[in-house]
């Protein structure tokens, strides 16, 4: 085994232990039931008082690293606390710092980490995306409802996108579904129901098609995205 191979091993099991321990610490103290239970986040973002904000600013951060955590509860969250603007703003810092920091821990680990972390099927379905950069295939993947994006994150700290442009990516690509989640957080908030389960219907119909024909969408993506490339690179 060479020097860098030896380092590389030895950085990576440390990461594995530090990271095995800090999930066993999350258990045993509840923060993983209290991501789950949208009544008790609600009650610890308000035992927080002045520092509300930047907790549930943490919270979401820490759902898109931690990627099984469901986004949708602390979205939905953020519209009830803070209304639709600011659970927007608010909602929208947070899950760029955590997409970033996702990002940033596959670039600085790399392969080996990731695929600890990234389900192999998907690893192996946006392979294409990390030989070339695509900024714009990779913004479009994170507007359309029911793509993993928090697991995009780790996978795009692979490629060739600088750390620039994926913050702008990861921050308007996921405008779209923040601010439905915000407005469906805000009508909780003032008991319009109606609005709610209407906006809730539309939402699950519009993911329940992109994922009927996500594998459709996707190959159609992946033929678009290889064969731009090849035609710009014949200009050259």
């Amino acid at each position: 085994m060479t020097k860098n191979k030896g380092r590389a091993l030895l950085r990576f099991t440390a990461l594995a232990v530090l990271i095995a321990l800090f999930v066993f610490l999350l258990y045993e103290v509840g923060v993983i039931e209290l991501f789950l239970n949208e009544e008790k986040l609600r009650k610890f973002i308000h035992s927080l008082g002045p520092f509300g904000v930047i907790g549930f600013i943490v919270l979401q951060a820490f759902q898109v690293v931690a990627a099984p955590i469901p986004g949708e509860v602390t979205g939905l969250l953020g519209g009830y606390l803070y209304g639709t603007f600011w659970g927007i703003v608010f909602s929208t810092i947070g899950l760029t710092l955590g997409s970033v920091f996702a990002f940033l821990l596959g670039r600085v680990f790399g392969k080996p980490f990731v695929e600890k972390v990234v389900d192999p099927m998907i690893l192996n379905k946006f392979d294409y995306l990390l030989h070339h950069k695509g900024a714009f295939l990779v913004f479009f993947l994170f507007l359309i409802p029911g793509f993993p994006k928090d697991y995009l994150s780790y996978v795009l700290g692979l490629s060739r996108l600088s750390l620039l442009e994926f913050t702008v990516i990861a921050g308007v690509g996921r405008l779209l579904g923040t601010t439905l989640l915000s407005l469906g957080g805000d009508y909780l908030r003032h008991h319009q129901y109606e609005k709610f389960l209407t906006l809730a219907g539309a939402g699950i119909a519009v993911t329940l098609i992109v994922w009927l024909f996500k594998d459709k969408i996707e190959r159609i993506l992946r033929i678009w995205h290889i064969s731009r490339y090849k035609r710009n690179k014949n200009k050259k």
